[in-house]
């Protein structure tokens, strides 16, 4: 048994002992009202069948839920003293704090983030951000009762840490360990999940009706981002929420960022001692109510009056707020701000005077926050960090081994770049979260034909439409999970009208560490189903370059090709010219007997070391790389059927891609009635948690163990393959 005594600096002394069964935190305060003393229980994983779970919706499909309470043994790294922290188990921990305390607790909360980040690829400012806002909704909101939703995940990290998940921040994204978004499998706090961004207002609206349905009195607040505020289904729930005029809290993290860099360049909205106090005034339910009345006095004078009142009110309000704000007074939100998110007494002010309005309709809060808002302790860190890192906080590159590994954008940018000087009509769009460090290279050098839409995916469809119609050639770059929101664009804006666009599809198949949020299991899938879609993909980097040339030249149809996060094949860096592909036709790699693997894309690589591994025991198999899904090769598929017993498709993708193509040809032309015996391995049909890249395929069966296992128990050596997985 251990203790540990911490003294705080707002007259708070910590007393904890620990042992290995429980720990407990005992302290004597004279400026805090918490309670004498909190018993800490090590954290564990509560099964939703267990006495932790309190709502009656809750499912045993929901698997476990994740409640971490601090580990004082475990908690005590090399790191600045938290002791404020230290006594946080959940947010109702909050409640009695002065806003003295709850400034020391921000900046404890730094310290732990940078600790953290210290260990972690990705930046963490978006969170490091949204400290103070984070503490002030908690403070004044009683989650999980009143519903808080995120739209970004990197900036939730310190309302994990204020929701009972500190002692597993350390395992974030990795196997077994905590989401890098909300999830409602992890913890009761997590009201939604946060997946693409933009989700928060629909999501919360729906609950925010649910409730007034049910006569229940609970808040919902929802946090949205510049990003966010991108896509359109923001601004589509907004105006049903103006609409619908049910109470919601819409909160706008505004990190004066932009794609655009004239923007950004433009004077920021300041926020001086008299805006901090008309905010006040606007968001208090006194002046709330007389607005209100004054709205009800014009109507029934006259309509003219009312009208004329509504373009003064709308001319005062847009003098008091920043250039733009009247937009969401528009969409029939009433808009407070600017708000400093720094400054804990004016957004605790603010909520609360928010809080407390009934039956006033929806209400967007503007926050002002800055991303280099540090702590003097954690200057050092973060001016340090690698400034794409910071770019690409998102991207999640834990597929590579090193910082030095080449990666399949590293080629990609390299052959958009050779072919761009063959072409001088090409042009790039890009589309999706955050931009990978690979894809800077494109923007800086063709500033002029580099379009980057951020979170607008069905805009850059149906703009690279356009563009193609005019007259170029665009390549439109989507991450795999981000061109399902675009999906109903590819179809008739493209697709059917055979308009050549040539979809670039990255990060497909399995993410490693980012998870099921952005693996790219379906895209085989959706996109070999279009009629007039050619769909292919690379089972190398030379492929890679030689299918971007092969784009380049199509020019009476849609294309599109995938590749994988990560690492390239080889390790040296020499890059060939693209030589344009014949059209449906894949290839054979290695001759065998007996059992043919055929792999679609990245999948081929795994299918040679499958080979290798049954070459060591006397079995020769047949490689083939498929290389198109749409058309297929039909005379290698022939081929392979009539001079083998079996015939293995490799794909990483889900089920209906690639294999169902391969299904409907060979049942169809017969294949299936002779002698040779058809077997897919596919993705699982569920979602892949986060884990190392090797992990994951592991998981699905799809690595080159799996697949030499798989041709030993259709040979009947099932001892051998049994060994083999051991």
């Amino acid at each position: 048994m251990g203790s540990a005594v911490a003294q705080c600096p707002h007259g708070i002394t910590s007393h904890s002992t620990g042992n290995l069964g429980q720990n407990k935190l005992g302290y004597s305060s004279r400026c805090s009202k918490f309670p004498c003393q909190l018993d800490f229980a090590r954290f564990g994983l509560l099964h939703q069948g267990s006495s932790a779970a309190s709502s009656s919706d809750h499912s045993t499909e929901f698997g476990r839920r994740i409640n971490a309470v601090p580990d004082m043994d475990d908690m005590f790294w090399d790191k600045v003293p938290t002791p404020l922290l230290d006594m946080v188990e959940n947010p109702i921990h909050l409640k009695n704090l002065s806003v003295q305390e709850l400034k020391g607790l921000a900046s404890e909360i730094r310290s732990e983030l940078s600790c953290i980040m210290s260990e972690k690829p990705n930046s963490l400012k978006a969170s490091l951000a949204v400290v103070e806002l984070t503490i002030a909704i908690h403070h004044v909101f009683h989650a999980p009762v009143d519903k808080i939703l995120w739209d970004v995940g990197e900036q939730t990290y310190a309302h994990k840490i204020l929701t009972g998940r500190r002692a597993l921040m350390r395992m974030m994204r990795q196997k077994n360990g905590l989401s890098g978004f909300t999830s409602r499998f992890e913890s009761e706090y997590d009201s939604f999940g946060t997946g693409h961004g933009c989700n928060s207002v629909s999501a919360g609206l729906g609950m925010a009706i649910a409730r007034d349905i049910k006569g229940k009195r609970d808040r919902v607040v929802t946090v949205i981002s510049n990003a966010t505020t991108l896509a359109g289904q923001v601004y589509e729930a907004m105006s049903n929420a103006g609409y619908l005029d049910s109470n919601m809290i819409v909160i706008l993290n505004d990190s004066r960022r932009s794609l655009h860099p004239k923007i950004e360049q433009e004077p920021k909205t300041s926020i001086t001692a008299l805006s901090s106090t008309l905010i006040k005034i606007q968001s208090s339910k006194s002046f709330r109510k007389f607005r209100e009345a004054a709205k009800g006095i014009t109507k029934r004078i006259g309509r003219g009056m009312h009208e004329l009142a509504a373009k003064f009110d709308e001319y005062a309000r847009g003098m008091i707020g920043p250039q733009g704000s009247t937009l969401f007074e528009e969409l029939g939100l009433y808009y407070i701000g600017p708000v400093d998110g720094h400054n804990l007494e004016d957004l605790i002010c603010v909520l609360q005077q928010v809080s407390s309005l009934d039956s006033m309709g929806p209400v967007l809060i503007h926050v002002i926050t800055e991303d280099n808002h540090q702590d003097a302790e954690c200057n050092e860190k973060i001016e340090s960090d690698n400034p794409q890192e910071v770019l690409s906080a998102g991207y999640d590159d834990s597929v590579s081994s090193s910082v030095q590994t080449r990666t399949y954008s590293d080629c990609l940018v390299d052959s958009l770049l050779m072919e761009a000087e063959k072409h001088k009509d090409i042009v790039l769009v890009h589309a999706g979260m955050e931009m990978e460090p690979s894809f800077q290279v494109l923007q800086e050098t063709f500033a002029d034909r580099f379009f980057d839409v951020g979170m607008a995916e069905q805009h850059a469809v149906t703009f690279s439409a356009g563009l193609s119609r005019g007259g170029l050639r665009p390549f439109c770059i989507i991450p795999s999970t981000f061109l399902q929101r675009a999906y109903d664009q590819v179809v008739h804006d493209v697709d059917r009208q055979k308009i050549p666009v040539r979809f670039v599809i990255t990060s497909a198949g399995l993410v490693g560490n980012s998870g099921p949020v952005y693996c790219g299991a379906f895209d085989v899938t959706f996109m070999s189903c279009l009629p007039n879609m050619i769909v292919m993909a690379p089972s190398d980097e030379d492929e890679l370059v030689d299918m971007v040339a092969t784009a380049a030249q199509i020019d009476d149809r849609p294309v599109c090709f995938r590749y994988p996060r990560g690492a390239i094949v080889r390790t040296d860096h020499f890059m060939h010219p693209g030589i344009p592909l014949e059209i449906g036709k894949g290839r054979v790699l290695v001759e065998g007997k007996e059992v043919a693997l055929l792999g679609y894309g990245a999948m081929v690589q795994n299918c040679l070391k499958a080979q290798a591994l049954l070459s060591r025991l006397g079995i020769e198999v047949t490689v083939a790389d498929a290389r198109f899904c749409k058309p297929l090769d039909t005379e290698l598929l022939t081929l392979l059927c009539e001079n083998h017993k079996f015939l293995i498709t490799v794909e990483e993708g889900s089920i209906g891609g690639f294999a169902s193509h391969v299904a409907q040809f060979i049942a169809l032309n017969g294949h299936l009635d002779g002698t040779v015996k058809w077997r897919p391995i596919v993705l699982p049909d569920s979602y892949i948690e986060n884990g190392l890249p090797e992990e994951q395929l592991a998981r699905a069966g799809l690595s080159g163990h799996h697949i030499a296992a798989t041709v030993l128990r259709l040979l009947g050596r099932v001892r051998e393959a049994l060994l083999l997985m051991c």
